[in-house]
C-alpha cells in the first residue's frame, strides 16, 4: 500500500490534533490505514424510502422525503424545552422533535424547504414522532447517506459526547476514501483475486463503507475476511515451513531398556489413542526435524504418560528431558506419580519449584549439567536463567495459556540443540481455534478416556433444592468419597467474590460440623504454605470438603473426589466448566457435578447449563463456547494473542473461510516455500505490513 495510508491521522481535514488523540485513545486509531480498515459492524438499510402514511411506532430506523412546515419552540426552560418541527409529505405529517442543540436547529431549518429525514419512530400520548432525527437537505450534494445503506461503527460514549457521531464518522470516511482514491495499492496479486473471484481492494473498500445493496456488501465483507484469515494462515504457515527446513531436530531412533521397562511395568493397558499419539511422536523425534506438537486431550485422558513415555525415549538415546506445569501443586502431582512409575527402572527424576530450598537446589542444578538427572519436573523456576542442562532434548509445556511465548523462549537456551517441544492442554480447543492459535504446531489429539472411566453425571440444581443436595453430600461422604465446592472469581467483583466464597464456607461449615466432617478451604489470598497445607489435607484423604474459587481447575487430581458442587455456575463459561468437570470421575466410582445457579437465568447461562447436562464431549463444548462467547473470551485464547489483527474475520462464525484460505497458503508455500516468485511480490509486502511488531518466535510453539 502506498505511503499515504502511514500518515497521521490528525491531517485527515475534519479531524486535527485534538480529534486525533480521541480517536487514538478510544478507537485505536492512528494512520490514515488504520481509519480505512475501521469498518463498521452492522448496517441499515436506506434504500427505501417511506411516506409517512405507512409508519408504525413498531418499526426500527425508517427514512422520509418531505418538507418543514411549521417550526415551534414548546415550554420555557429545562427539560421540557423541545422544539418540535411539523413535517409532511403528500400522504400526512408527522412530529420531530428535537430536546438539544435547539437554537442552531432552529436558525438551520428552512420552511418549505425539502428534507430527508431518518430516525426511528416513537409513540408519545398516542402520536407517533421521532426524537432527534438526522436530516440532509434533499440534494445531490450529499451522496453519503442518500439512497445508500447506512454502515454503524464501533463507538465510546466518549466519542459520542465530543461530537463523534456515527454521521461524522461516515462524513470523514467519505474524505478519506475520496483523498487516497489514486494511491490505494492492491494487497493481493491479481492471480489470487481471479482464483478466488474476489472484488478489488479499492472497490471492496469503497462497497464496505458505503454499499450499494446487500449483494455488493456481502462481496466486500467476503473480500476483506478471506485477505485476513489467508494471511493469517500465510504468516504461521511460512513459520512452521522455515523451521521444517531450517532447523535440524535431535534424531533420537533407539527404543530401549528405559522405555521397555517401563511400559513392561504398566499396570494397564494405554488406550489406543495413547499409543498412536506416541507413534505420531516417534515418527517426529525420528524425522531429523524438530518437533512442535500440541497434545489436546481430555483432564484425565492420560496426556502426562504420554509425556513421560516420550522423555524414555529421549533418556534411552542420552538426552534429558523437563516437564512444566504452570502451578506447583500439579508439579508436585507430576513428579510423584512419575517416581512411582519409574521405581526401578534405573531413571533419575527430580522436582525444582519456586519453594525448593537452597541447599536442596545447588545439588540439583550441579546434576542437570553433569546429565545425572534424565527428568526434570517443576514450575516457572525451571526457565530461570541459573537452570542450566548438560543436554536438554525434550520440553514439556503443560496447559499452555499459563506460560507466555517469552517465557517458552527461555528454553532454547537451556542446552546445546534445540529441545523437542510438546504443548499439552486439557482445555479443548476448536479446530478452527486450534487452526489460527497454533497453526503453526503439529496437532495430536487423545479422544479416548482410560478403561473403567465412568462418564460424570451433570445435575442442575436452584437455591429450593439446596436442603436435598447436602443430604446428597453427607450420604456421599458417609460411603467414604470427598467433595470439591467451588466458587467463581472473576477480577472486575473480586471483593464480592471473596466475600461470597466467605459466607459458603461459613454456611458449610455450620452444615457440615466439625469434628464429624472437615472442611478446607483454598484461595488466591492466602499465604503459599496454607494453602498447601489445606490442598495436601483434601488430597491425602483427611479433609471430606474443599472449598476454593476456580484455583483447582487445572490438574488436582484426587482420585476420591467424588462430587464437584459448582456455585453460581451461570457466571462460568463452558470451558471452566468442563475443566471443573473433569476434577471428578478420576477413580471408577460413579460421580456427579453439581451445577447451583440462581432461579433467573438469561438465555445463555440456561443454553450453557443445558449444554453440560446433555454432553461430556469437550471438543462440542468447546465449539459451542466459541460460538457463543466468540473467541476473544476464551481463556488463555485472547483473539490478540495472534500475529495478525483481525478486523472483521470472527474465527466463530467464518471457519469455512478460515479452512478454505488454509488451504489455500498452503498450497501457494508449497510452490513458492520463500514467496520469492515475483508474483508473490505482493504477499511478501503485504505480510510484512501486517504483522505486529514481535520479535521472532517462529520457532517456538
Amino acid at each position: 500500500m502506498s505511503s499515504i495510508l502511514e500518515s497521521d491521522i490528525k491531517f485527515l481535514p475534519g479531524v486535527g490534533p485534538k480529534r486525533a488523540e480521541l480517536l487514538n485513545k478510544e478507537l485505536n486509531i492512528k494512520t490514515f490505514r488504520d481509519f480505512l480498515l475501521f469498518f463498521p459492524f452492522r448496517y441499515i438499510d436506506r434504500t427505501k424510502i417511506y411516506s409517512v402514511s405507512e409508519i408504525e411506532s413498531s418499526m426500527s430506523y425508517i427514512q422520509l422525503r418531505g418538507r418543514i412546515t411549521r417550526i415551534n419552540v414548546i415550554g420555557e426552560k429545562g427539560p421540557a424545552k423541545r422544539l418540535v418541527a411539523t413535517f409532511a409529505d403528500a400522504t400526512g405529517v408527522i412530529d420531530l422533535v428535537f430536546f438539544q442543540g435547539i437554537k442552531w436547529i432552529k436558525d438551520w431549518l428552512k420552511i418549505n424547504t425539502e428534507y430527508i429525514i431518518f430516525g426511528k419512530p416513537s409513540l408519545f400520548n398516542q402520536t407517533i414522532n421521532i426524537v432527534h432525527p438526522e436530516i440532509e437537505p434533499a440534494t445531490e450534494e450529499n451522496p453519503i447517506y442518500v439512497g445508500n445503506m447506512l454502515g454503524v461503527y464501533p463507538s465510546t460514549e466518549r466519542l459520542r459526547n465530543n461530537g463523534f457521531s456515527n454521521k461524522q464518522i461516515a462524513r470523514l470516511m467519505a474524505t478519506l476514501i475520496k483523498t487516497c482514491q489514486g494511491s490505494l495499492n492492491e494487497t493481493l496479486p491479481s492471480y489470487i483475486l481471479d482464483d478466488k473471484r474476489l472484488m478489488p481492494f479499492y472497490e471492496a473498500i469503497q462497497n464496505i463503507h458505503f454499499p450499494k445493496d446487500l449483494k455488493t456488501l456481502a462481496q466486500a465483507q467476503f473480500r476483506f475476511k478471506f485477505e485476513e484469515l489467508f494471511y493469517l494462515q500465510l504468516s504461521l504457515l511460512k513459520q512452521k515451513s522455515y523451521r521444517e527446513r531450517a532447523l535440524n531436530g535431535i534424531v533420537m531412533n533407539k527404543v530401549g531398556e528405559y522405555f521397555d521397562k517401563c511400559y513392561k511395568k504398566l499396570p494397564f493397558e494405554l488406550t489406543g489413542a495413547q499409543k498412536r499419539v506416541i507413534k505420531e511422536i516417534r515418527a517426529d523425534i525420528t524425522s531429523g526435524r524438530q518437533m512442535n506438537r500440541l497434545l489436546q486431550g481430555d483432564v484425565g485422558s492420560g496426556k502426562t504418560l504420554v509425556a513421560i513415555f516420550t522423555a524414555l525415549l529421549a533418556a534411552d538415546n542420552g538426552y534429558q528431558s523437563c516437564i512444566m506445569a504452570p502451578t506447583e501443586v500439579l508439579a508436585v502431582q507430576h513428579f510423584k506419580g512419575a517416581q512411582k512409575l519409574l521405581e526401578g527402572t534405573g531413571v533419575k527424576c527430580a522436582l525444582l519449584t519456586g519453594n525448593t530450598k537452597a541447599k536442596e537446589r545447588k545439588p540439583i542444578h550441579m546434576q542437570l549439567i553433569d546429565g545425572e538427572i534424565d527428568i526434570l519436573f517443576g514450575t516457572h523456576a525451571l526457565i530461570e536463567d541459573v537452570v542450566q542442562f548438560k543436554n536438554l532434548g525434550f520440553a514439556v509445556i503443560d496447559e499452555q495459556h499459563r506460560f507466555g511465548v517469552e517465557q517458552r523462549a527461555k528454553l532454547w537456551n537451556k542446552g546445546e540443540s534445540i529441545p523437542h517441544i510438546l504443548v499439552m492442554t486439557a482445555t479443548p480447543i476448536p479446530r478452527t481455534l486450534a487452526m489460527t492459535l497454533y497453526g503453526d504446531l503439529d496437532v495430536s489429539v487423545i479422544d479416548e478416556l482410560p478403561p473403567g472411566r465412568k462418564p460424570v453425571k451433570t445435575i442442575h440444581a436452584s437455591e429450593n433444592q439446596r436442603q436435598r443436595i447436602y443430604s446428597f453430600m453427607k450420604e456421599q461422604i458417609a460411603a467414604g468419597r470427598q467433595i470439591f465446592v467451588v466458587y467463581p472469581l472473576i477480577k472486575e467483583s473480586e471483593k464480592m467474590d471473596y466475600k461470597n466464597l466467605q459466607e459458603g464456607y461459613m454456611n458449610i461449615i455450620e452444615e457440615f460440623k466439625a469434628p464429624q466432617y472437615v472442611t478446607a478451604v483454598v484461595h488466591g489470598k492466602q499465604k503459599n504454605e496454607d494453602k498447601a497445607h489445606d490442598m495436601n489435607l483434601f488430597a491425602s484423604g483427611n479433609a471430606n470438603i474443599l472449598v476454593s474459587t476456580s484455583v483447582i481447575e487445572v490438574g488436582v487430581d484426587v482420585p476420591n473426589a467424588s462430587v464437584m458442587m459448582i456455585e453460581s455456575a451461570e457466571r462460568f463459561g463452558l470451558s471452566q466448566l468442563h475443566q471443573l468437570r473433569g476434577r471428578v470421575g478420576r477413580g471408577t466410582d460413579e460421580s456427579y457435578c453439581i451445577l447451583m445457579t440462581g432461579y433467573k437465568l438469561s438465555k445463555e447461562s440456561r443454553k450453557r447449563v443445558e449444554l453440560m447436562c446433555s454432553t461430556s464431549d469437550g471438543f462440542e463444548l468447546a465449539e459451542a463456547d466459541l460460538r457463543m462467547r466468540g473467541p476473544g473470551d476464551l481463556e488463555g485464547t485472547q483473539q490478540s494473542g495472534l500475529p495478525i489483527d483481525l478486523k472483521i474475520a470472527n474465527l466463530a462464525k467464518d471457519s469455512q473461510i478460515l479452512e478454505d484460505s488454509r488451504r489455500y497458503a498452503q498450497k501457494i508455500l508449497d510452490e513458492d516455500p520463500q514467496l520469492s516468485n515475483e508474483k508473490n511480490r505482493a504477499l511478501t509486502i503485504t505480510l510484512n505490513s501486517l504483522k505486529k511488531e514481535v520479535k521472532d518466535y517462529s520457532q517456538i510453539s
